[in-house]
């Protein structure tokens, strides 16, 4: 099984888009018993809370049930994950400064980092729609970051 945890701030808006729209592209794939998405946030803000409502309608204008709740990243998630993938630096920061048990399996990284390696991006971070609602903009860079995140786990675990 390859684990795969997608991480924001509050869990609510980043996060659970790309848990959602991996999760579709996964099952779409045939590897949904080869292959589990969760996500997570680094804040304590939202626990419990279902996702946005600006996530939950541009998922379901493209065909995606999500019913996640927000949760907070935990040092566990880091022995638990093969992938923990922040949607920006200050997040990927947080996560970093949790490493610290030699027995931590996570490969941390910033998530569109494989999509700019593809030249499907020309940025590296998601920005936060949370003030904004640029929930469009974000589903866009989302479902590239997925599609070349699939790619290559599909590619490095032969899948």
């Amino acid at each position: 099984m390859v684990n795969v945890l997608f991480v924001c701030l509050g869990n609510i808006c980043r996060s659970p888009m790309a848990d959602g729209v991996f999760q579709q592209m996964v099952k779409d794939a045939g590897l949904d018993d080869k292959i589990i998405v969760d996500s997570a946030g680094t804040s304590r803000y939202h626990i419990g809370e279902k996702a946005h409502a600006g996530t939950l309608k541009i998922l379901k204008e493209h065909g995606i049930d999500f019913r996640g709740r927000a949760r907070q990243l935990t040092t566990n998630d880091l022995r638990l994950f093969d992938y923990v993938l922040a949607m920006d630096q200050s997040n990927l920061s947080n996560i970093q400064a949790m490493t610290v048990a030699d027995d931590e399996k996570a490969s941390v990284s910033l998530f569109l980092q494989y999509a700019y390696d593809e030249g499907l991006v020309s940025v590296l971070e998601v920005p936060d729609p949370y003030y904004n609602n640029r929930f469009d903009a974000v589903y866009d860079l989302v479902h590239k970051g997925s599609q070349a995140l699939l790619k290559h786990i599909r590619d490095e675990h032969k899948l």
